[in-house]
């Protein structure tokens, strides 16, 4: 079974840890179409569009 040589210092050990949780922001950009923020790759959640068409459509009034 394999053993390490040497004994993992604190620091090295803390180093390694710390990557483990990193919390990012996520990547926003303006709608070309409307301005408001959405993340790349997506549809707008505001107005619907994505690459310059219009994949989704207003709440429908249907009774």
């Amino acid at each position: 079974m394999a053993v390490p040589k040497q004994r993992t210092s604190r620091a090295k050990r803390d180093q390694r840890r710390a990557q483990h949780d990193k919390v990012v922001a996520p990547n926003v950009i303006p709608c070309p179409n409307c301005g408001d923020m959405m993340l790349p790759h997506r549809v707008c959640g505001s107005c619907g569009h994505y690459k310059g068409r219009e994949i989704l459509t207003g709440p429908s009034d249907q009774d």
